[in-house]
């Protein structure tokens, strides 16, 4: 049987009451521009998306977005208002050879003046030699080409077929957006609810749809009398579903807002970001790294206990384990957010090793090297040391750095925190010593 065939009749016959037993994220998929909800960035009338569907000059593309925003639906749309055959791929289930079959059923159809949409749900799971075989089909014209995608297409996606589609990225669902779905859906339920109960589900469900639409089947099976109440939710849900994927776009997205909001001495947001990755269930030991990493390079030496503070918390997070743990994450946070801050340690460290990459490997001046054997110090090993307990306040004249970086400096504190205090004992330093070697 061709993958393009109708249905048998005896199914059409049964499709209405096939229907009602379908899941109800499937039930609600619309048919139309007017029930399709979201996205309004790249479908509202005059975008270049909409612009191309409704001209039928539709080419490959690549939906990227984070889970329940209507990837599968607006495939499905887009098939159904381009009057194209809608063939869907699993990149879980499907090979090499599932590929080439259905690429030879379509290039049958376009014989006969059809059109097909092939659309792959999860192509990044799919390996290099399995994306390329699309290739010469897209390239042919025997097939469109939706491929949706939860990760980055730039990372998942080989290049040769990134090039040949438009990629569109698609946002999560507003509450709003969740809500006016969920009252057409009550509709098709036959039930009633309140719009606060709608929002706290829209909440729950974090900007996917499905989620909010299983939430509200489920909790329907427990209504009474056609109206959905507080109780009857409350029972579904048990915990928020949080947006993560430790391996995917969204770890990184994540620790990154928490990195910036402690470097921007914000300490409420630093705390709500490290609740959002403890609550998905983030390995918090990988906390307490980036958290050591955020004491030495944005507080620095503007409070050196920083860095004290983020080992030891690191080190109470592996003792006590979770959830005790999290308490020692949490208050380190807060101390680096409301700490001083300074990168000039940072700083430093890269324009010495800029310094070392730029310019030639320098010989160890002859004073800072050891003469431990007889033949060394012949040649001069050691010769010129200056051994600054031997001197007024254990300052002495002797340059430290190669002659032809002499007076280079890498190190300017900033007047912030201790570093402040640093600045006026370096300046001390620098002018003593400067003063000795005019003498």
């Amino acid at each position: 049987m061709s993958l393009f065939d109708s249905a048998p009749l005896e199914s059409l016959v049964n499709q209405g009451d096939e229907k009602n037993k379908r899941p109800l994220a499937e039930r609600m998929r619309p048919d139309t521009w007017e029930g399709f909800v979201g996205q309004q960035h790249i479908l509202a009338p005059g975008k270049p998306l909409r612009v191309q569907i409704e001209r039928d000059q539709l080419q490959s593309l690549i939906l990227w977005g984070p889970p329940g925003v209507g990837k599968t639906t607006l495939a499905r749309l887009i098939a159904r208002l381009t009057r194209a055959d809608f063939v869907p791929f699993s990149a879980v289930l499907a090979g090499i050879k599932e590929i080439k079959a259905v690429m030879v059923d379509s290039e049958r159809a376009r014989k006969l003046g059809r059109r097909t949409v092939v659309f792959v749900d999860e192509i990044h799971r799919f390996n290099k030699a399995q994306q390329d075989a699309f290739l010469p089909y897209v390239e042919r014209g025997d097939i469109i080409l939706i491929g949706a995608t939860t990760e980055n297409p730039s990372f998942e996606v080989n290049s040769a077929l990134l090039s040949r589609a438009k990629v569109y990225a698609l946002r999560a669902l507003s509450m709003d957006e969740i809500v006016t779905l969920l009252e057409a859906a009550l509709k098709t339920l036959e039930l009633s609810a309140t719009r606060e109960l709608l929002e706290q589900i829209a909440i729950y469900a974090n900007g996917d749809a499905r989620t909010a639409y299983n939430i509200l089947e489920l909790a329907s099976a427990v209504a009474r009398e056609g109206v959905l109440e507080q109780e009857a939710v409350e029972s579904v849900i048990e915990r928020k579903v949080l947006l993560y994927d430790k391996s995917g776009e969204e770890h990184f997205n994540l620790i990154s807002a928490l990195h910036k909001s402690i470097r921007s001495s914000d300490p409420d947001a630093a705390l709500y970001w490290l609740a959002r990755m403890l609550e998905a269930g983030e390995d918090r030991l990988y906390i307490a790294r980036r958290l050591v990493r955020m004491a030495v390079e944005d507080v620095g030496l503007a409070d050196p206990r920083a860095l004290e503070q983020a080992i030891a918390a690191q080190q109470a997070a592996h003792f006590l384990g979770i959830p005790e743990g999290d308490l020692a994450l949490g208050q380190v946070a807060i101390y680096l957010a409301v700490a001083p801050k300074s990168d000039a340690s940072y700083k430093a460290l890269g324009a010495a090793m800029n310094t070392v990459e730029k310019s030639p490997a320098e010989p160890v001046p002859m004073q800072l090297r050891n003469a431990p054997t007889r033949l060394m110090k012949q040649f001069g090993y050691g010769s010129g040391y200056q051994h600054a307990h031997q001197f007024e306040d254990a300052i002495n004249t002797m340059e430290c750095l190669p002659e032809s970086l002499k007076g280079t400096t890498f190190y300017e504190p900033t007047d912030r925190g201790v570093e402040q205090r640093i600045a006026q004992r370096l300046a001390e330093l620098r002018a003593k010593r400067g003063s000795n070697d005019d003498k």
